[in-house]
């Protein structure tokens, strides 16, 4: 079965440059060794950006 990723591969890059692990995605090529823990300080940061995006609307 196919996964739809929900958040595009730029904004990806762009958190995990914000969080400081953007070293580890460029070294490995893909996300696959990026910490469980790490993937939600992404996806908590996706939700502050998304909420964000609302108030300015």
């Amino acid at each position: 079965m196919a996964r739809r990723s929900i958040m595009s591969d730029g904004l990806k890059y762009e958190i995990a440059k914000e969080l400081g692990f953007y070293d580890t995605i460029v070294r490995d090529g893909d996300f696959g060794n990026v910490s469980s823990r790490n993937c939600g300080y992404m996806v908590r940061k996706a939700i502050e950006m998304a909420e964000r995006s609302l108030m300015q609307k």
